[in-house]
């Protein structure tokens, strides 16, 4: 018996009704246990049934739960339950293999690998997930388990990620032996782990010892480049490691945040996973421009232009990722915009409309570009940038966060003052890459407020050049 497992079982509605109401042999297993032992939350669970096919047993809950019924799997027995609040869910299945010992064999982690008796409270735990858990060690079940299925070295660093937890020496040994096997996982599923593995708080760690296993590089080809930039003036690190401390102050920065500030990153915008993680992603990403706009002269390494440079590659990258649309915009968007900011409040004289043109045009990825500057900053202390240079970049993008967060709701967006159709006929042209231009041009005039009526647009137009 296990007391403390089974107080939180009785403190579980959800568990301890089926325990109450259904006379199988069932078994909480994964990652619900793993949060039992670890005095967290959790509204996913993941149940075996032991007695009964699992898919009518689901059936079964479903109708007693009043959840909606999602098969995930239907070759390996694999259900979703949704209750009706639409944030707890049950998975149910049947062991893999005849027991429930050779079930928790067949997993990933050890931490992973602990299964309870929702009835009796006995705790099967045969590769000592309970120790790894106490001891805050992230260790695999079975070496062979990463040939079965390879995305299982992902997740090794996903969980990393997620506690901070330290790493076993043999299950680094057994990612380095296998890690080119994670291109045999579906690419949807490393494009899962991945914004997993960036929504932690310990992301900068996971990423840092990816790197000592190379799975990084298999993962992000990119990362070569990165490492042939070295140290210079502005920067105390090479450009692989100031791109993972920066992913790291994004993180600080989160953590010492306003309400406002937080709720806005903690929001669910697109890809299923925070602005956060998103963020976090773009901040490893974010000079991947520089390899390629690598030039020294007179002994000062300049990097002309890497931000759009960077922005057009991570389309490529983010697209054989199997990133959607939104998630490329908006980490595109950071990636080209996230020295910005500095230059906005770096001005000879900041004014409100200096800072409005900003707001106008980064929009609802205001905050986002702020908090990016801000942790380039912080991650970039060569010989020479002073503290006094940190500071006041640091206070004046601060200032710029304050006018957007007083603003914002006084905002309305911009007027439609022409159209492509419109500017065809009073130029008398036809559609080209200098109606294109013509019409961005417009766009930044508004932004700038150099265009504010239909009149005023149609002059812009006829005398742009």
């Amino acid at each position: 018996m296990n007391s403390k497992i089974i107080e939180k079982i009785k403190l579980d509605a959800v568990i301890s009704t089926i325990a109450d109401k259904f006379d199988n042999e069932i078994y909480l297993v994964g990652g619900s246990v793993r949060d039992y032992y670890m005095g967290l939350e959790s509204t996913d669970r993941d149940i075996i049934v032991m007695d009964e096919d699992a898919r009518e047993f689901a059936l079964k809950l479903a109708d007693f739960f009043n959840a909606t019924f999602v098969p995930l799997d239907e070759q390996n027995k694999i259900y979703r339950l949704v209750l009706p609040d639409k944030i707890n869910y049950i998975d149910v299945t049947n062991p893999v293999g005849d027991s429930i010992e050779q079930d928790l064999m067949r997993r990933d982690l050890t931490i992973n690998a602990i299964a309870v008796n929702i009835k009796t409270g006995d705790v099967i735990d045969i590769s000592g997930g309970v120790t790894d858990i106490m001891n805050k060690c992230i260790n695999y079940v079975n070496e062979h388990n990463f040939i079965d299925d390879p995305l299982r070295l992902l997740r090794v660093y996903r969980f990393q990620a997620l506690y901070g937890f330290q790493l076993a020496p043999e299950t680094i040994n057994a990612v380095c032996k296998y890690s080119d096997l994670i291109h045999k996982s579906a690419v949807e599923r490393i494009n899962y782990e991945l914004l997993k593995l960036f929504s932690g708080e310990y992301a900068h760690v996971a990423l840092e010892n990816m790197n000592k296993t190379w799975l990084l590089e298999e993962i992000f080809p990119f990362v070569n480049e990165l490492k042939q930039v070295p140290p210079n003036a502005h920067h105390h690190l090479d450009l692989f490691h100031h791109s993972i401390e920066a992913v790291k102050q994004v993180q600080i920065i989160y953590n010492d945040a306003s309400d406002d500030v937080k709720e806005h990153l903690d929001r669910v915008d697109f890809g299923g996973f925070s602005r956060l993680a998103h963020l976090k992603l773009a901040a490893f990403m974010h000079d991947i421009g520089k390899f390629s706009t690598w030039t020294i002269e007179e002994g000062k390494h300049r990097f002309i232009k890497h931000d759009d440079v960077g922005a057009k590659m991570s389309v490529k990258i983010l697209k054989d990722l199997h990133f959607s649309n939104k998630q490329i915009d908006y980490i595109s968007t950071m990636i080209k915009y996230h020295i910005y900011p500095s230059h906005v409040m770096n001005s000879p004289q900041i004014t409100e409309k200096i800072m409005m043109r900003y707001v106008r045009k980064m929009d609802k990825n205001s905050i986002d570009a702020i908090v990016l500057a801000q942790a380039d900053r912080l991650s970039a202390r060569g010989p020479e940038i002073t503290d006094e240079i940190v500071q006041r970049n640091i206070m004046s993008l601060d200032m710029l966060l304050r006018f957007y967060l007083e603003e914002r709701e006084t905002l309305k967006p911009l007027p439609k003052l022409l159209d492509g159709n419109d500017v065809m006929k009073i130029l008398n042209i036809k559609p080209s890459k200098r109606l294109g231009e013509i019409m961005e041009a417009l766009h930044e005039a508004q932004i700038s407020g150099d265009v504010l009526t239909r009149d005023h647009a149609v002059e812009f137009v006829k005398n742009y050049v």
